[in-house]
């Protein structure tokens, strides 16, 4: 059996009187005071980066495939595959190796602000 829930006419919150002058004015100063921070959130160099590293992901590893299908191996498949997913595994530790360095170019910049403002 299901139970029954009881409810009430009145909302828990009230809701504010927007037919009030002093209520609209009081929500134009609020917005007046906040100012938008219009900046994204993440770098262009960032999204560039990963849209990059995500083409090399899908093409790179098929490439390699039909590449090595058609000249190096001579039709097996097998050995096609194989270096299709060596080429996955080297843009992956590629992608690992530039993040870590701008990881790291982020850290050093900070430690020399530090420096300058000691």
């Amino acid at each position: 059996m299901t139970t029954r829930r009881p409810i009430s006419s009145q909302p828990s919150t009230p809701l504010p009187n927007l037919d009030a002058p002093s209520s609209l004015s009081s929500l134009a100063n609020a917005k007046e005071e906040k100012k938008s921070n219009t900046a994204p959130a993440v770098p262009a160099a960032v999204i560039y980066k990963l849209l990059f590293f995500t083409a090399a992901m899908v093409g790179g590893p098929i490439g390699t495939y039909y590449v090595c299908l058609h000249t190096i191996a001579g039709g097996s498949s097998t050995f096609a595959g194989a270096m299709a997913a060596i080429m996955a595994n080297v843009v992956l530790v590629a992608y690992v190796i530039v993040a870590m360095r701008e990881d790291q170019s982020e850290r050093l910049a900070e430690e020399e602000k530090v420096r300058k403002g000691e």
